[in-house]
């Protein structure tokens, strides 16, 4: 199977950078899988895991907003922040978590709630990530 390199960047560093043969991010329009000789493309990115196929192994990486940029040989993500499972507290993300749904619940409190939701949709994508590493 063909191979692309795939690089993944925030603000502080580059998170990742290998040769992999499929990757699929969550883009606000849905699910996209990318492969090698994709078609250029340029879309937003949701708080979700992004799953990287290389040989058979799959990896994960948590990824909080961006972009994708698809090239004709490299594809670069451009987070926000991305954590590897190795640098998630997985009990951190579960407080982090029951935070965010308690201050969604109630409904007395005038919180903002986009950033509630957010805040959940990080923690989320954090679990997942890490329970996938156990």
């Amino acid at each position: 199977m063909s191979t692309f390199l795939l690089e993944v960047v925030t603000p502080e560093r580059k998170v990742y950078a290998k040769e992999v043969n499929m990757v699929i991010v969550k883009g606000m329009e849905g699910e996209l899988g990318i492969q090698a000789n994709h078609v250029p493309l340029v879309t937003p990115l949701k708080v979700a895991p992004v799953v990287i196929k290389t040989n058979g192994k799959v990896e994960e990486i948590a990824v909080h907003g961006g972009f994708v940029q698809i090239g004709k040989e490299k594809v670069v993500i451009l987070a926000e922040t991305a954590e590897l499972p190795g640098d998630i507290d997985y009990n951190r993300a579960k407080a982090a978590r029951e935070r965010a749904e308690r201050r969604l619940a109630n409904k007395k409190d005038h919180i903002d709630h986009r950033r509630a939701e957010l805040a959940l949709q990080r923690a989320l994508a954090r679990i997942e990530v890490s329970e996938h590493k156990i």
